[in-house]
């Protein structure tokens, strides 16, 4: 049996029985662009598979062998890649600029980071796996713009030709000489290696004398400013000072540039990945450095606690309350999993849970609501009264005691929020009620919360809490 057989073979006995299929066919069959930076989501929608198990199969799949994951910083302007990372930890500067739209970002997990994954070269070689050979057009598709674009399938190279008037490939000392006719439009000479830019505003009377640019490319390139140019002849002399190949390009930035890089579609991204229970069982230990801050605009945290569990050691016993106490966990872990989220840590009796919307959040405190009472009904007792908060609001991820965790206010509100909640009503902040989807699933199930403005502990401002029945 080959290495990879016994790889597909591993995949089959710890992913759900469909995506491994999936995977192995597209390990097998798949074109080179399809095996590059997979978008997870778009994968599992394409062959009719569930998100959470596709991503699941995916991570199993990378922890064995068969893909490499990669941690892309994206600009949320042109959806470009500004910076690609084998792991988490070296998304470390505090802003990233984007050349082509000209301006700068302070990342975050939700929307700027993506992490895709491409087939490892031990399985099998594609043409990403050497970037240097790869020609433009196919550059720009599998590692310049990242995997939520939505590029055209059938007709991408024709789109791109009608917009691109010129484009070449400069090895590394080489000296080229371009001619070209500009058109009364705004260009942009764009190298998508180094992502070095230049703008050149083409307006005025039409000339006949030809017009010249120098631009050299290095890896300490600093974008030059706007020149204004006429309508003519244009000589553009390019020399690469840099130890790789560059490949400038002069696009017509009109709207078919628009329109192309304006489409999207859903990615996955490292906030939905660090709430994901399968990626924090696989990669405990290679999400956060100890010393990053890394920012969350939006997460949704679920706090529960059981009520009265001193007295249940009391009354029934060390033995008998640990089996129902370890029960309970395992239970509230295989709901928080089923609703795309994670448990970040137990505290005692405590659950400390994270979601990547307050929607799934609400949906797993119902679910637990609704498992208790039926464990409680089959050992016809009692014994495990759940409160159970949640909140929805920014925070920043980090490790503490070698652990991904999370801090800020907003964790701080959700855990205060618990504490007030009662084993027969669930407590969620307005943050929460004001998602439409949250407010759907109860209207779904006909419960009408009643809210109330109360103090938290430690917290200045009145909050305003729901009581869902």
């Amino acid at each position: 049996m080959s290495e990879t057989s016994s790889l597909f073979g591993l995949l089959r006995n710890s992913a759900d029985p469909n995506v491994a299929q999936a995977v192995e066919k597209l390990v097998t069959d798949g074109s080179d662009r399809e095996l590059c930076r997979v978008n997870v989501l778009a994968f599992a929608a394409k062959h009719g598979l569930d998100e959470e198990r596709a991503i699941a199969g995916f991570l199993h799949a990378a922890s064995i062998g068969l893909f490499d994951i990669s941690w892309n910083v994206l600009c949320p302007g042109c959806g470009g890649v500004l910076d690609s990372n084998t792991t988490l930890k070296t998304v470390a500067r505090e802003e990233y600029v984007c050349s082509l739209c000209a301006e700068g970002y302070s990342p975050t997990l939700d929307e700027m980071v993506e992490v895709t994954f491409t087939v490892s070269p031990r399985v099998r070689r594609i043409a990403a796996h050497n970037p240097e050979e790869m020609p433009l057009f196919e550059y720009l598709r599998q590692l310049y713009w990242g995997s939520g674009v939505d590029l055209p399938e059938n007709d991408y190279v024709e789109t791109l030709e009608s917009m691109v008037i010129e484009h070449v490939e400069v090895d590394p000392g080489e000296k080229i000489v371009l001619s070209l006719q500009l058109p009364a439009e705004f260009i942009i000479v764009f190298e998508a290696v180094t992502h070095a830019v230049q703008f050149i505003d083409v307006k005025g009377e039409p000339t006949r004398e030809r017009q010249n640019l120098s631009l050299v490319y290095d890896r300490e390139h600093v974008d030059n400013q706007t020149l204004e140019m006429r309508p003519g002849p244009m000589r553009i002399a390019i020399e690469n000072r840099s130890s790789t190949r560059v490949l400038p390009a002069v696009f017509i930035a009109g709207d078919p540039l628009h329109h192309l890089i304006e489409k999207r579609r859903p990615f996955l991204t490292a906030k939905r990945l660090l709430t994901n229970q399968t990626f924090r069982d696989l990669y405990r230990t290679e999400t956060v450095a100890v010393d990053q801050r890394l920012k969350i605009t939006s997460l949704t945290f679920l706090f529960t606690d059981l009520r009265g569990s001193t007295e249940l050691y009391e009354r029934v016993g060390d033995l008998t309350a640990f089996d129902l106490v370890r029960s309970h966990f395992q239970v509230l872990q295989d709901i928080v999993a089923a609703e795309a989220g994670a448990v970040v840590k137990t505290i005692g009796d405590a659950v400390m849970a994270t979601f990547p919307t307050p929607d799934r959040a609400v949906a797993a405190a119902l679910r637990m609501r609704e498992a208790m009472q039926e464990l409680n009904r089959k050992s016809g007792s009692e014994d495990l009264l759940l409160k159970i908060g949640v909140h929805e609001g920014p925070c920043i991820a980090v490790t503490m005691n070698d652990r991904q965790d999370y801090f800020g206010q907003t964790v701080n509100i959700a855990s205060r929020v618990q504490g007030l909640a009662t084993s027969r009503e669930i407590f969620v902040t307005s943050a929460v009620m004001e998602n439409k989807d949250s407010a759907g699933i109860l209207e779904s199930k006909r419960l009408t919360p009643v809210s109330q403005d109360m103090n938290l502990r430690g917290i200045e401002r009145e909050v305003r809490i729901y009581a869902i029945p």
